[in-house]
Protein backbone atom coordinates (compact mmCIF):
# COMPACT_ATOMS: atom_id res chain seq x y z
CA UNK A 1 0.00 0.00 0.00
CA UNK A 2 3.16 2.80 0.88
CA UNK A 3 4.37 2.06 -2.83
CA UNK A 4 0.67 2.61 -4.47
CA UNK A 5 0.66 5.82 -2.64
CA UNK A 6 3.95 6.93 -3.84
CA UNK A 7 2.80 6.06 -6.91
CA UNK A 8 0.07 8.20 -6.96
CA UNK A 9 1.72 11.20 -5.71
CA UNK A 10 4.57 10.77 -8.13
CA UNK A 11 1.49 11.07 -10.81
CA UNK A 12 -0.17 14.01 -9.23
CA UNK A 13 3.16 15.85 -9.05
CA UNK A 14 3.49 14.87 -12.92
CA UNK A 15 0.47 16.09 -13.49
CA UNK A 16 1.06 19.58 -11.56
CA UNK A 17 4.35 19.92 -13.45
CA UNK A 18 2.45 19.43 -16.61
CA UNK A 19 -0.36 22.08 -16.07
CA UNK A 20 2.21 24.59 -15.09
CA UNK A 21 3.69 24.46 -18.35
CA UNK A 22 1.02 24.90 -20.62
CA UNK A 23 0.63 28.86 -21.33
CA UNK A 24 -2.11 29.93 -23.82
CA UNK A 25 -0.31 32.27 -26.44
CA UNK A 26 -2.81 34.03 -27.29
CA UNK A 27 -3.01 35.82 -23.60
CA UNK A 28 0.67 37.08 -23.74
CA UNK A 29 2.16 40.07 -25.06
CA UNK A 30 6.11 40.36 -25.98
CA UNK A 31 7.82 43.49 -25.76
CA UNK A 32 10.23 43.88 -27.72
CA UNK A 33 8.76 41.98 -30.33
CA UNK A 34 10.12 38.55 -31.56
CA UNK A 35 13.72 38.10 -31.72
CA UNK A 36 14.46 41.82 -30.72
CA UNK A 37 14.92 40.90 -27.39
CA UNK A 38 17.64 44.21 -25.95
CA UNK A 39 21.06 42.16 -23.89
CA UNK A 40 18.37 39.01 -23.91
CA UNK A 41 15.81 40.79 -21.93
CA UNK A 42 12.25 41.21 -22.81
CA UNK A 43 9.19 41.61 -20.92
CA UNK A 44 6.28 39.37 -21.32
CA UNK A 45 2.47 40.35 -20.35
CA UNK A 46 -0.66 39.03 -19.84
CA UNK A 47 -3.62 40.46 -22.47
CA UNK A 48 -7.33 39.53 -20.99
CA UNK A 49 -10.23 38.62 -23.20
CA UNK A 50 -11.13 41.89 -23.17
CA UNK A 51 -7.21 42.78 -25.29
CA UNK A 52 -6.68 45.11 -21.86
CA UNK A 53 -2.95 44.56 -21.04
CA UNK A 54 -3.05 43.87 -17.08
CA UNK A 55 -0.55 42.46 -14.19
CA UNK A 56 -1.25 38.85 -14.25
CA UNK A 57 1.80 36.91 -12.75
CA UNK A 58 3.45 36.02 -8.86
CA UNK A 59 6.97 35.77 -8.45
CA UNK A 60 7.03 31.90 -8.92
CA UNK A 61 4.25 32.24 -11.90
CA UNK A 62 6.65 34.66 -13.75
CA UNK A 63 9.63 31.78 -13.54
CA UNK A 64 7.09 29.12 -14.68
CA UNK A 65 6.34 31.60 -17.40
CA UNK A 66 9.59 32.42 -18.93
CA UNK A 67 11.09 29.27 -18.29
CA UNK A 68 8.06 27.78 -20.77
CA UNK A 69 9.15 29.99 -23.77
CA UNK A 70 12.51 28.71 -23.34
CA UNK A 71 14.11 31.51 -20.76
CA UNK A 72 15.22 32.49 -17.38
CA UNK A 73 13.23 34.78 -15.27
CA UNK A 74 16.08 37.45 -15.53
CA UNK A 75 18.18 38.65 -12.73
CA UNK A 76 17.93 42.67 -11.39
CA UNK A 77 21.56 42.77 -13.62
CA UNK A 78 20.55 41.53 -16.51
CA UNK A 79 17.60 43.78 -16.41
CA UNK A 80 20.02 46.80 -15.82
CA UNK A 81 22.12 45.72 -18.52
CA UNK A 82 19.02 46.18 -20.80
CA UNK A 83 18.14 49.17 -19.46
CA UNK A 84 21.61 50.86 -20.18
CA UNK A 85 21.38 49.38 -23.66
CA UNK A 86 18.32 51.01 -24.26
CA UNK A 87 15.29 49.06 -22.85
CA UNK A 88 12.91 51.17 -21.51
CA UNK A 89 9.03 50.23 -20.22
CA UNK A 90 6.06 51.83 -18.26
CA UNK A 91 5.20 48.85 -16.33
CA UNK A 92 6.64 46.04 -13.06
CA UNK A 93 8.12 43.11 -14.08
CA UNK A 94 9.16 40.39 -11.67
CA UNK A 95 13.26 39.39 -11.55
CA UNK A 96 14.83 36.55 -10.28
CA UNK A 97 15.67 38.34 -6.37
CA UNK A 98 12.10 38.10 -5.70
CA UNK A 99 11.80 42.25 -7.02
CA UNK A 100 9.62 43.86 -8.99
CA UNK A 101 11.43 46.78 -11.37
CA UNK A 102 10.62 49.31 -14.04
CA UNK A 103 13.81 50.13 -16.42
CA UNK A 104 13.21 53.73 -17.05
CA UNK A 105 15.50 56.18 -19.08
CA UNK A 106 13.63 59.36 -18.63
CA UNK A 107 11.41 60.64 -15.96
CA UNK A 108 7.81 60.35 -16.32
CA UNK A 109 5.41 61.93 -13.93
CA UNK A 110 3.20 58.48 -14.90
CA UNK A 111 5.98 55.92 -15.21
CA UNK A 112 8.21 54.58 -12.54
CA UNK A 113 7.25 57.34 -9.74
CA UNK A 114 8.72 59.93 -12.01
CA UNK A 115 12.62 58.26 -11.65
CA UNK A 116 15.47 57.57 -13.65
CA UNK A 117 17.27 54.30 -13.81
CA UNK A 118 15.86 50.87 -12.84
CA UNK A 119 13.11 51.49 -10.23
CA UNK A 120 12.96 49.21 -8.07
CA UNK A 121 9.70 47.47 -5.63
CA UNK A 122 10.43 44.72 -2.91
CA UNK A 123 6.76 43.71 -3.01
CA UNK A 124 4.97 40.68 -1.77
CA UNK A 125 6.02 37.94 -4.22
CA UNK A 126 2.15 37.00 -4.58
CA UNK A 127 1.70 40.44 -5.85
CA UNK A 128 1.02 40.25 -9.63
CA UNK A 129 3.04 42.04 -12.33
CA UNK A 130 4.85 40.74 -15.54
CA UNK A 131 7.58 39.13 -15.89
CA UNK A 132 11.00 40.28 -17.38
CA UNK A 133 12.50 37.12 -19.12
CA UNK A 134 16.62 36.60 -20.16
CA UNK A 135 17.35 34.74 -23.39
CA UNK A 136 20.75 33.43 -22.85
CA UNK A 137 21.29 32.36 -26.48
CA UNK A 138 20.16 35.93 -27.99
CA UNK A 139 22.45 37.49 -25.42
CA UNK A 140 25.44 35.42 -26.64
CA UNK A 141 24.63 36.28 -29.99
CA UNK A 142 24.17 40.00 -29.30
CA UNK A 143 27.99 39.96 -27.34
CA UNK A 144 29.39 38.38 -30.21
CA UNK A 145 27.97 40.72 -32.97
CA UNK A 146 29.23 43.13 -30.67
CA UNK A 147 32.73 42.14 -30.28
CA UNK A 148 33.01 40.97 -34.02
CA UNK A 149 31.67 44.66 -35.09
CA UNK A 150 29.58 42.66 -37.65
CA UNK A 151 26.37 44.10 -39.12
CA UNK A 152 24.26 44.94 -36.87
CA UNK A 153 20.24 43.95 -36.61
CA UNK A 154 17.64 46.48 -36.23
CA UNK A 155 17.68 45.28 -32.22
CA UNK A 156 20.77 45.84 -31.63
CA UNK A 157 21.12 49.72 -33.69
CA UNK A 158 18.32 51.34 -31.59
CA UNK A 159 19.36 54.60 -30.54
CA UNK A 160 17.78 55.04 -27.08
CA UNK A 161 15.05 57.71 -27.92
CA UNK A 162 14.06 54.82 -30.46
CA UNK A 163 13.74 52.62 -27.47
CA UNK A 164 12.06 55.29 -25.16
CA UNK A 165 9.35 55.79 -28.56
CA UNK A 166 9.22 52.48 -28.87
CA UNK A 167 8.28 51.41 -25.34
CA UNK A 168 6.33 53.98 -25.11
CA UNK A 169 3.95 53.50 -28.06
CA UNK A 170 3.77 49.33 -27.27
CA UNK A 171 3.00 49.44 -23.24
CA UNK A 172 -0.54 50.47 -21.86
CA UNK A 173 -2.50 51.08 -19.03
CA UNK A 174 -1.93 49.56 -15.45
CA UNK A 175 -5.13 47.62 -15.54
CA UNK A 176 -4.69 46.84 -11.65
CA UNK A 177 -2.32 49.24 -10.42
CA UNK A 178 0.01 48.44 -7.74
CA UNK A 179 0.26 51.68 -4.74
CA UNK A 180 2.72 53.73 -5.61
CA UNK A 181 3.21 54.29 -8.90
CA UNK A 182 0.68 56.68 -10.78
CA UNK A 183 -1.73 55.21 -13.29
CA UNK A 184 -0.32 55.47 -16.68
CA UNK A 185 -2.23 56.91 -19.57
CA UNK A 186 -0.99 55.01 -22.50
CA UNK A 187 -3.49 53.55 -25.19
CA UNK A 188 -5.07 49.94 -25.22
CA UNK A 189 -3.43 46.81 -26.60
CA UNK A 190 -4.84 45.45 -29.99
CA UNK A 191 -5.25 42.06 -30.30
CA UNK A 192 -2.81 42.07 -33.78
CA UNK A 193 0.34 43.28 -31.35
CA UNK A 194 -0.23 40.01 -29.78
CA UNK A 195 1.33 38.43 -32.63
CA UNK A 196 4.96 39.06 -31.61
CA UNK A 197 3.97 36.40 -28.19
CA UNK A 198 2.81 33.64 -30.76
CA UNK A 199 6.08 33.93 -32.43
CA UNK A 200 7.85 33.91 -28.83
CA UNK A 201 5.65 30.52 -27.97
CA UNK A 202 6.94 28.85 -31.41
CA UNK A 203 10.41 29.69 -31.82
CA UNK A 204 11.72 29.74 -27.81
CA UNK A 205 8.80 27.16 -26.19
CA UNK A 206 11.18 24.29 -27.63
CA UNK A 207 12.97 23.82 -24.41
CA UNK A 208 9.31 24.14 -22.42
CA UNK A 209 8.13 21.48 -24.92
CA UNK A 210 11.51 18.88 -24.42
CA UNK A 211 10.47 19.52 -20.64
CA UNK A 212 6.96 18.26 -20.90
CA UNK A 213 8.80 15.30 -22.98
CA UNK A 214 10.86 14.57 -20.49
CA UNK A 215 8.40 14.77 -17.79
CA UNK A 216 6.21 12.59 -19.90
CA UNK A 217 8.80 10.35 -20.22
CA UNK A 218 9.61 10.46 -16.21
CA UNK A 219 6.09 9.35 -15.97
CA UNK A 220 5.76 6.16 -17.73
CA UNK A 221 9.00 4.89 -16.92
CA UNK A 222 7.84 5.22 -12.96
CA UNK A 223 4.46 3.76 -14.04
CA UNK A 224 6.74 0.56 -15.40
CA UNK A 225 8.88 0.48 -12.60
CA UNK A 226 6.25 1.03 -9.53
CA UNK A 227 3.51 -1.05 -10.95
CA UNK A 228 5.33 -4.21 -11.60
CA UNK A 229 7.21 -3.76 -8.33
CA UNK A 230 3.90 -3.57 -6.07
CA UNK A 231 2.33 -6.43 -8.01
CA UNK A 232 5.50 -8.44 -6.82
CA UNK A 233 5.29 -6.93 -3.40
CA UNK A 234 1.35 -8.43 -3.37
CA UNK A 235 2.04 -11.55 -4.94
CA UNK A 236 4.90 -11.95 -2.10
CA UNK A 237 2.51 -11.19 0.66
CA UNK A 238 0.00 -13.34 -0.34
CA UNK A 239 2.43 -16.03 -0.51
CA UNK A 240 4.21 -15.59 3.08
CA UNK A 241 0.51 -15.16 4.32
CA UNK A 242 -0.18 -18.39 2.56
CA UNK A 243 2.86 -20.58 4.26
CA UNK A 244 2.60 -18.84 7.51
CA UNK A 245 -1.40 -20.42 7.55
CA UNK A 246 0.57 -24.03 6.85
CA UNK A 247 2.59 -23.34 9.48
CA UNK A 248 -0.23 -22.85 11.96
CA UNK A 249 -2.19 -24.88 10.66
CA UNK A 250 0.81 -27.60 11.10
CA UNK A 251 1.19 -26.60 14.90
CA UNK A 252 -2.37 -26.99 15.54
CA UNK A 253 -2.13 -30.68 14.00
CA UNK A 254 0.88 -31.24 15.60
CA UNK A 255 -0.47 -30.32 18.84
CA UNK A 256 -3.44 -31.99 18.44
CA UNK A 257 -1.94 -35.42 17.79
CA UNK A 258 0.46 -35.12 20.63
CA UNK A 259 -2.80 -34.19 22.84
CA UNK A 260 -4.39 -37.53 21.62
CA UNK A 261 -1.72 -39.25 22.35
CA UNK A 262 -0.91 -38.14 26.12
CA UNK A 263 -4.87 -38.48 26.74
CA UNK A 264 -4.96 -41.92 25.29
CA UNK A 265 -1.99 -42.98 27.21
CA UNK A 266 -3.26 -41.68 30.22
CA UNK A 267 -6.79 -43.74 29.90
CA UNK A 268 -4.56 -46.43 29.38
CA UNK A 269 -2.92 -45.96 32.57
CA UNK A 270 -5.98 -45.65 34.26
CA UNK A 271 -7.62 -49.29 32.99
CA UNK A 272 -4.35 -50.72 34.36
CA UNK A 273 -4.62 -49.18 37.81
CA UNK A 274 -8.54 -50.13 38.21
CA UNK A 275 -7.21 -53.99 36.90
CA UNK A 276 -4.72 -54.45 39.23
CA UNK A 277 -7.00 -53.02 41.99
CA UNK A 278 -10.03 -55.35 41.15
CA UNK A 279 -7.52 -58.37 41.13
CA UNK A 280 -6.28 -57.83 44.28
CA UNK A 281 -9.78 -57.72 46.05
Amino acid sequence: MKMLGLYITSVLSITQILSQQIIDMNHIKVFPAANRSIAGVFQVSYVNGLDVVEYAYNASEARTLCWSLGAYLASRAQVKDALDRGLETCRFGWVDEHLAVIPRRTALSNCGQNKRGLVTWRAAVTQKFDAFCFNESDAARQLEDATTDSPLSSRETQTPSEAATSTQNTYFTFSSPPPGPPHSSAPTAKASEREPARFVGIAQGSSGIMAIIITSTFAIVLIAVIIPAYIKMRRSHILNTDMKQQEEYVQTEQWTCLKNMKETKKAAQEDERIDVDSNSS
